[in-house]
């Protein structure tokens, strides 16, 4: 076993600890078997599963004397061309995962941000999405079977049929458990031919207001796009635009079938054609917000710098962006906003925030009126307060809101399986008992 400070990269602990708050150390064991897993599970000791430590939002910050349980050792995977499955161990790195498959002809298709950093188990325990989810779904989509170790011990083997009614989905209550169900070993997942072609445009829109419509129309059309990313103004500056809202689109399969797929995307988008050069530098570009540059840019004194991504239904999706918007504004010199993971029902919206502020106190000021504000007013339009970051300490004090009558449910069911409290605490909101 190593000691040291441990942590993932939620913004507010790094600025806690820019401001002199000290992290303790801890135990960290790296097990390189199921074995070694299970005879943790069997001592008295407090467990804090983790992978790459790539989350934002605070699940992984063990307090002295709890015992780490780094898993990146498990890294091994069997893929199945025959029946396009891979089982993945759950210390594999996403990106390594994604270049052995490639490797095959093959992807799983999912590519959050944090894959560079982020593990197989890590995807899994905070319920992933990513860059290409409109096409190949998020993790839940591709999960055919989890293996867990419980909190006594015991071993849970996954089950990876292609269906099953043989009772409920019981893996699924792992799938965002952030750790706190269990220790996720092994997952089996569902992977994808790589598709002959992919062809991407781009198209400059007035505004958020005309484009969200469009996104809408696409996907309930039965339209399926590779990526699919609407930013608005200030986002769209970011990104090139100069002016309007950028709308970026890629459809993949078949040369024929992508083909079809993108001509007539390209009718139902009203705005100015851009061509292929948006897509190529967002293509460039989309890993950029690493784990070191979040780093880097947490450095300065005073600085403070996030993301927080709601959900909604299309008929509040626009009012929830103005918002949620000027309530940022009021706090941040830099808010931006993409919409992404679209669904016939609603989408994603994914805001950037931050500032400098005078000094520590400010800067932690802001930050936390920030997420106090767009949570209240999530919950109140009705949006999800996470689409696919989690909970961990971030949304701790509304979880509980969101979940209504379910987080009793949540807590049964942790009781149930971690009768002692042994394993990860600050999972799902930890022991939270109040709302907003």
């Amino acid at each position: 076993m190593s000691r040291g400070p441990v942590r993932d990269l939620w913004p507010l602990a790094q600025m806690r600890e820019r401001a002199g708050n000290t992290r303790p150390e801890v135990e960290i064991a790296r097990p390189e078997s199921f074995e070694e897993v299970t005879d943790l599970l069997r001592s008295d000791r407090r467990l804090v599963p983790m992978g790459g430590g790539s989350g934002v939002c605070g699940a992984i910050g063990p307090d002295a004397g709890d015992l780490v349980v780094d898993l990146t050792a498990l890294s091994r995977c069997e893929i199945d061309e025959a029946n396009m499955l891979v089982r993945a161990q759950a210390g594999l790195n996403g990106l390594e995962l994604e270049r052995r498959l490639n490797q095959r002809g093959l992807t799983l298709g999912h590519f959050p941000s944090s894959l560079p950093a982020a593990t197989v188990g890590g995807l899994v325990s905070t319920r992933s999405s990513g860059q290409q989810s409109t096409l190949y779904g998020s993790v839940e989509d591709m999960v055919l079977g989890v293996t867990v170790a419980l909190a006594g011990g015991e071993i849970v083997q996954a089950r990876a049929h292609p269906r099953s009614a043989a009772g409920p989905a019981l893996h699924h209550l792992f799938l965002g458990a952030e750790g706190g169900l269990g220790i996720v070993l092994e997952v089996v997942l569902k992977v994808h031919r790589l598709p002959e072609a992919v062809i991407g445009s781009g198209w400059r829109l007035a505004s958020v207001e005309e484009g969200l419509p469009v996104l809408r129309e696409i996907l309930q059309r039965g339209l399926r796009p590779q990526v699919l990313r609407l930013y608005d103004p200030d986002d769209s500056a970011l990104q090139g635009l100069e002016a309007g809202c950028l709308l970026i689109a890629g459809s993949a399969g078949p040369a024929t079938l992508a083909e079809a797929e993108a001509a007539l995307i390209g009718r139902l988008v009203p705005g100015e054609a851009l061509g292929p050069e948006p897509w190529e530098r967002w293509l460039r570009h989309r890993f950029d917000l690493s784990a070191e540059r979040l780093r880097e840019l947490l450095e300065p004194p005073g600085a403070f710098l996030d993301t927080i991504e709601l959900a909604a239904r299309w008929t509040e999706l626009a009012g929830l962006y103005a918002e949620v918007k000027a309530h940022l504004a009021t706090v941040a010199g830099l808010v931006l906003c993409h919409f992404s993971h679209a669904y016939a029902q609603g989408c994603c919206a994914y805001f950037t925030f931050g500032g400098a502020a005078p000094d520590e106190t400010q800067a932690q000021a802001a930050y936390e009126e920030a997420w106090r504000g767009t949570m209240e007013i999530a919950l109140r339009r009705g949006a999800t307060i996470s689409h696919h970051h989690g909970v961990g300490q971030a949304r701790r004090p509304w979880v509980r809101a969101e979940m209504g009558g379910w987080w009793g449910v949540w807590q049964r069911v942790r009781e149930a399986l971690d009768p002692d409290g042994r394993l990860n605490p600050k999972a799902l909101g930890g022991g939270a008992v109040g709302g907003p």
